[in-house]
């Protein structure tokens, strides 16, 4: 019996991918609003760029970038401490089960694209390319 290419560790499921935009573009709103008790943090413009959810859908690791980069460390620790009220807020705005525990990296896919611009100008590899 053939084995199915799609099982196994493949990637999220549909619903991890449901559930973790749905809690993106909820915070993302929530943040906008400014709702957080934190007038450090509410004069923050903030990008949830991606929110990636466990697969028992009990963490969700939302990745953010304040607008023009400045700041991301403290934006991180700050909403961290804000983890519970956040949690709560979600939890009244999205009609899910349980409210997954927030976790807070820098996103840093601004960073890999340049990167890969920068890879793909350069002399040697352009050349690879083109042969």
């Amino acid at each position: 019996m053939a084995k199915n290419r799609f099982q196994g560790k493949s990637g999220p499921s549909q619903r991890q991918l449901r559930v973790g935009e749905l809690i993106r573009r909820t915070m993302s709103e929530v943040l906008m609003r400014g709702e957080l008790h934190d007038p450090d943090l509410s004069r923050m413009s903030i990008t949830v760029g991606e929110v990636r959810v466990s697969p028992d859908l009990r963490i969700a690791t939302a990745y953010v970038l304040p607008l023009g980069g400045e700041g991301a460390e403290e934006a991180v620790q700050r909403l961290a401490q804000h983890q519970g009220e956040l949690r709560h807020i979600l939890g009244r705005e999205i009609k899910l089960k349980h409210v997954p525990e927030l976790r807070f990296r820098i996103d840093d896919t601004f960073d890999r694209m340049d990167k890969t611009r920068a890879m793909f100008a350069d002399e040697k590899v352009r050349q690879d390319l083109d042969d």
